[in-house]
This record gives C-alpha cells, sequence and structure tokens, in this order.
C-alpha cells in the first residue's frame, strides 16, 4: 500500500534494493566459500571471521603517476556506461557463494565487533594528500583544456567523490561561467551535453538553446549526429536535466533514445548493447550515488586513461565511507536491541532493520552525516512498521484509533491503543520528541510541530487508502495522487531530514515546510509512483485498489500498457519540478537539503527498479548489501 521506507517489501515481495545499480561479486563471501571449504560463514568462529576480514587487505605497494585524459573519441561510449556494462558482465549469475549467516545481524554484529578502526586514520591521512594534488589539476584544467576539466569533476562525482571537492568544484564551476569569451562548444555534441548537465546539476541557469546547432533547417536534430554514440549517450543524460517546457529537451531525449536503440540492436557487440541497455534502463543523474560509485570504480580501474591519484584515492574513500557505515549500523543495532520492539511485535524483524538502514545510505552517505543516518535509520524501521500495520496486521477500527491517537500526538493517547500498539506508540512519540529537543537545543528551533505534523498526515492518508481498499473503491488519479504522496512517507523523511542537514534553521523555513513545500511534494511523488508502478501487479492480484496504475486504467478506460506509460510521464514531470528548485534554490533552503530530497527521489528508482515489478533473488539483494557494506577495496598502505 505505502511507499514508505518499507524494508519489509524487500523480503516479502523479493524486490532488489539496487535493481538499477549492479554491484559486483563480494570477494569476501566467495573468500568464505572457497571450493572444498564446508564450514559456512555462521560456522567460522569469530576469530576466523576477523581473520578472513581483514586478509581483503593488501600491502602491495603500487607506484601511483596521474594519467592524462586522452583525447576525445566520439565513437566511445562514455565511461559510466562502460563501467555498468562491464560490471554487469562480471558480476556472477548465482549468489551462493555468499554465507546464508551474511544476512544476519548477529552474524554482522559478531563480524563488525573485531573490525579494526585504527587504520581509518591511516587512510584518511593518505586521502587527504591524494586530494591536494587533484585539487590542483581541477584548478589548471578549468582554462588550459575545459573537456578535461568537465570530464574530470564527472569522473569525480561518478567515483563517489563529489562530497570531497564540494567546494573546489562550486569554486570551479563559478570561474569557468565567469570567464569572459568562454568557448563555445556547439561542434561537439558530447562536451556540449556534457557541460550542460554538470552546470545545471550544480545549480547554474544554462538555456537549452546550446542544442540548437545540433538541429537542421527544419528544426530536426541532424541525422549525422546518429553516428556519434557518445554523443548520444551524453545527450540523452543531459535530457533529463530538463525543467517544465523545454520541449528541445524533450526532443532531445527521445532522439537519442531511438538513436541508442537502434545501435542497440544492430550493434555485434555485446559489451556495447549492453552499454546502452544500461543507459536507457536508468541514466546516471537518477540513480542512487553510493550504490553506483562501486562497479564505476571497478571499471575505472581497467581504463586506459585513468586518473591513479583520482583512483587511488575513490578506493580509500570507499573503505572510510564503508567504517563509518559499519560504526553506525552498531549504532542502530543496538538501539533497535534496547527498545525492544522486535519481542513485542510479530512482524518487526531484524532483517528489516538492516534493510532500513541500507535505505539510509541513499540519501545521506557522506562520513560526516552520522546523526543523520542513524536517526534516519530509526524513521525507517517505524515506518516500516507502520505500512505493515496497515497494510496486514491491523483492523480498520483499530487502524482508526492508532490513527487518531498520532494526530492527537499526546501521551495519554496510548490508554486508547490495544496493548499490541502501546509500546510502538510510545517508542514512536518519544523518538520524535527526543529528535524535537535536539534541534532545539542545537540551533534553537521548534520542529515538533512539523514534525507532529507530518505523522499525522502520513497516518491519515494511509488510512485513507485503507479504506478505500477495503470498501474495494477506485479513486480518480487526482484524488489518489494528492493522497498518495503524503501516504508514501517521503515528507515524514525530509522534514526529519532538514534540521539534520542545515545549518541554519529558520522559523520561516519551518512554516514553509509545514505549508507542503513543492520539494517535500515533488520529491514525495516520485517516491509514490515509482512504489505504484512495482506493486501494481501484486497488489492488483490480492485485490487492493489503492494504486495509481489502477486508477488511470479504471476511469480512462486503458491497458496496463498505457496506464504505466502515464504513470512514468508523472514521474518525469515531478523531476523536471525538481530540477528547477534546484537551479532557483530558496535562500530558506540550503543545497544539501535539496540534494536530500533528489537523493530520495533516486532511490525510489534504485528501491523499485525500471517500474515493471522485476523481481529478482533475495540472494542477490543479499550479496549487494553485503559488498557495500561488508567488502572493502585492497588498498596500498605507505
Amino acid at each position: 500500500m505505502a511507499a514508505v521506507l518499507h524494508a519489509h517489501s524487500t523480503v516479502r515481495r523479493q524486490c532488489s534494493l539496487f535493481e538499477n545499480d549492479i554491484i559486483d561479486a563480494p570477494t569476501f563471501g566467495n573468500y568464505l566459500h572457497k571450493p572444498g571449504r564446508v564450514q559456512t560463514g555462521l560456522q567460522l568462529s569469530a576469530t576466523r571471521r576477523h581473520a578472513n576480514y581483514q586478509s581483503c587487505y593488501t600491502s602491495t605497494r603500487q607506484s601511483i603517476q596521474p594519467v592524462p585524459a586522452g583525447p576525445e573519441n566520439h565513437t566511445t561510449l562514455i565511461p559510466s556506461a562502460a563501467a555498468a556494462a562491464a560490471a554487469a558482465a562480471a558480476a556472477p549469475e548465482s549468489a551462493d557463494s555468499l554465507p546464508s549467516s551474511a544476512w544476519s545481524i548477529n552474524d554482522l554484529a559478531a563480524m563488525l565487533k573485531y573490525k579494526n578502526y585504527k587504520q581509518d586514520e591511516v587512510y584518511e591521512e593518505m586521502a587527504t594528500k591524494l586530494e591536494k594534488e587533484i585539487r590542483m589539476t581541477i584548478e589548471d584544467e578549468i582554462t588550459s583544456n575545459p573537456l578535461n576539466f568537465f570530464e574530470l569533476i564527472d569522473n569525480i562525482e561518478r567515483l563517489g567523490l563529489g562530497y570531497r571537492f564540494e567546494k573546489d568544484i562550486s569554486a570551479a564551476l563559478t570561474k569557468y561561467v565567469s570567464l569572459e569569451g568562454a568557448p563555445e562548444y556547439h561542434k561537439s555534441l558530447h562536451t556540449t551535453a556534457l557541460r550542460f548537465r554538470l552546470l545545471r546539476q550544480h545549480g547554474y541557469k544554462v538555456s537549452q538553446d546550446v542544442f540548437k546547432s545540433f538541429k537542421d533547417d527544419n528544426g530536426a536534430f541532424l541525422s549525422s549526429l546518429l553516428a556519434d554514440v557518445k554523443g548520444l549517450n551524453s545527450l540523452y543524460e543531459a535530457s533529463f536535466l530538463a525543467f517544465e517546457g523545454e520541449t528541445i529537451l524533450d526532443e532531445a531525449k527521445s532522439f537519442a533514445r531511438k538513436g541508442l536503440e537502434y545501435v542497440m540492436q544492430k550493434t555485434e557487440s555485446k559489451m556495447l548493447a549492453k552499454l546502452i541497455s544500461h543507459t536507457l534502463q536508468l541514466p546516471w543523474y537518477r540513480r542512487t550515488l553510493r550504490f553506483a560509485a562501486r562497479p564505476y570504480i571497478d571499471v575505472y580501474s581497467k581504463m586506459e586513461d585513468a586518473n591513479d591519484l583520482l583512483l587511488q584515492l575513490a578506493k580509500l574513500d570507499f573503505n572510510i565511507v564503508q567504517s563509518a557505515l559499519q560504526q553506525d549500523l552498531v549504532q542502530v543495532m543496538r538501539w533497535w536491541k534496547n527498545i525492544g520492539l522486535s519481542r513485542k511485535l510479530s512482524f518487526s524483524t531484524k532483517d528489516s532493520l538492516l534493510q532500513c538502514f541500507f535505505w539510509t545510505i541513499g540519501i545521506s552517505f557522506e562520513p560526516h552525516l552520522s546523526d543523520s543516518r542513524v536517526s534516519l535509520t530509526k524513521l525507517a524501521t517505524f515506518l516500516t512498521i507502520i505500512d505493515d500495520l496497515y497494510d496486514d496486521h491491523g483492523s480498520v477500527d483499530e487502524l482508526q484509533l492508532f490513527t487518531d491517537s498520532v494526530r492527537r500526538w499526546n501521551v495519554d493517547a496510548v490508554n486508547d491503543l490495544p496493548d499490541s500498539l502501546r509500546l510502538f506508540f510510545l517508542a514512536l512519540y518519544n523518538t520524535v520528541n527526543e529528535m524535537a529537543y535536539d534541534t532545539l537545543k542545537e540551533h534553537g528551533e521548534n520542529t515538533l510541530p512539523l514534525l507532529k505534523k507530518v505523522w499525522g498526515d502520513l497516518c491519515q492518508a494511509l488510512m485513507q487508502e485503507t479504506r478505500w481498499n477495503h470498501e474495494k473503491f477506485t479513486p480518480k488519479l487526482d484524488d489518489y495522487v494528492e493522497n498518495g504522496w503524503r501516504s508514501s512517507s517521503g515528507v515524514v523523511i525530509l522534514a526529519h531530514a532538514f534540521p539534520l542537514r542545515s545549518q541554519n534553521i529558520t522559523k520561516e523555513a519551518l512554516d514553509i515546510l509545514e505549508k507542503d513545500h513543492h520539494l517535500l511534494k515533488w520529491s514525495s511523488m516520485v517516491f509514490r509512483l515509482c512504489n505504484d508502478l512495482a506493486s501494481f501487479t501484486r497488489e492488483s492480484k490480492s485485490g487492493e485498489t489503492a494504486n495509481s496504475v489502477m486508477s488511470y486504467m479504471h476511469h480512462n478506460g486503458v491497458s496496463e500498457d498505457v496506464a504505466r506509460e502515464h504513470i512514468k510521464n508523472l514521474i518525469d514531470e515531478a523531476w523536471k519540478k525538481m530540477n528547477e528548485a534546484r537551479v532557483s534554490l530558496e535562500p530558506q533552503f540550503s543545497t544539501s537539503f535539496t540534494e536530500t530530497a533528489i537523493n530520495l527521489a533516486r532511490l525510489s528508482h534504485s528501491a523499485y527498479g525500471s517500474g515493471d515489478d522485476h523481481r529478482i533473488p533475495d540472494k542477490k539483494a543479499k550479496k549487494q548489501i553485503f559488498a557495500l557494506l561488508m567488502e572493502p577495496f585492497p588498498v596500498t598502505l605507505s
């Protein structure tokens, strides 16, 4: 029903958390299951687990020299797509090599108990040195080679290093756009599209008119561009930064897609076909950044023109971030144990906690955002339980009592609830109040009115969906969507994320958010509609009527395929509104908070796949989670 951060959907419905972000096989899991090895991960002693874990690190020394970027090649595909395709080709079909116990939080806790975090300081020292050298390269490339400059920025961000160079990239782009007589790149489709995309991603107002030079006298894109596969890729990627009403970019997307589909059908290269398929499935701008970083690192390491300094930093950073995530995971496991809900609620599981934590990585992965991850994991866990409650475990009368209690937000409301829900309500009540207290203490602003409102709105929206389903009533699409973006839980997540991701919290900003700010709405809309596309088949079979696909089919007399395309168009329109909000940033909201809202929308695509309810075996999801949390890159300690 709800598109909340419901980790149970991955267990119960076997949907992949990372259907669109392929991660290579974990060497740690493979090590535990070498041919002839009979012990499972659970049977290994904690000491041996620790020894095996540490063996993932190497002390081999390598000389590192920067490699200059090669000349532009219009027949070569962009690195991001190549990375994804190669990673897809390298990944094994089966995840049987992963120990089954790796999915258990208890087993992960045992491994993390013996993790040595002292090496993180060494990693950070090495990373700091590499950062200095790369910063100089960024500065040098601004005027000497603009194409190399933009490709360097693109690689930095695809490798997951954007947060380390955030200020440097911002300053460099500001300097670039301020240069008088800055050259235009109307002769190169790849360069023009890459420049356009990166500038818009960073909040610069760039006109779509830069693509007019690639059109003929009749206003159609030049047919000669169909031979420029690299340019078509870049054009397709850039088109996803469109605003409402930008017809040139809409035409660019259609033109580039048709061209890439034609190449994919005609090429004899399986790798090229995989590459194009990956690009068309989901552009990089809509991918969850942390989930996409690892496969890109893997393949970037095989590129002839890879910058070795950048590659080494990417591996170090991945391990540093991974270590921070592990420490956060230990913290939320301790919280979950202490709160005691798993013993009272039969439908709350430890596995859900692990997946909830994983969701938050997609929203905030940077090491310094530990408080944000821990807090959002707690919220995601509550949202998971609430979603289960409204979906499967509560009667209409019980759910109405719970809805009323949350909307009242009074501790006395616990007396009106069934015994099974009293502890849960108090846990939710105390946790949210504590978060509001922390914000008041640190920033001097009271966020509790906002938080009370969004939780009440969520439960009221879920209650409406429950009644629709109970009465077998199919609402009109507009009515469903207006209720649905609230029931998605996106607003709850972002309302709590605002004080966690903002340095300057004002009463004005809180008032704006309390009035359903458009940034909250459109991000939550993407969240809701992506979930609907993925869950429609299952929900329609079970007799549920509250789904946007069902609403459009029922009230417009169209097929499922037509309805799906309409919902996908609504998702695109919501993205266009977010793109424009990013460029027209309001002074009350920081860039980091805006990025958080965009990350939530990105997470929707990673969590719910292509929107066709494609499901993969649960073992593969386990492997992907394990690789990101437990498998470090081998690095040189010097």
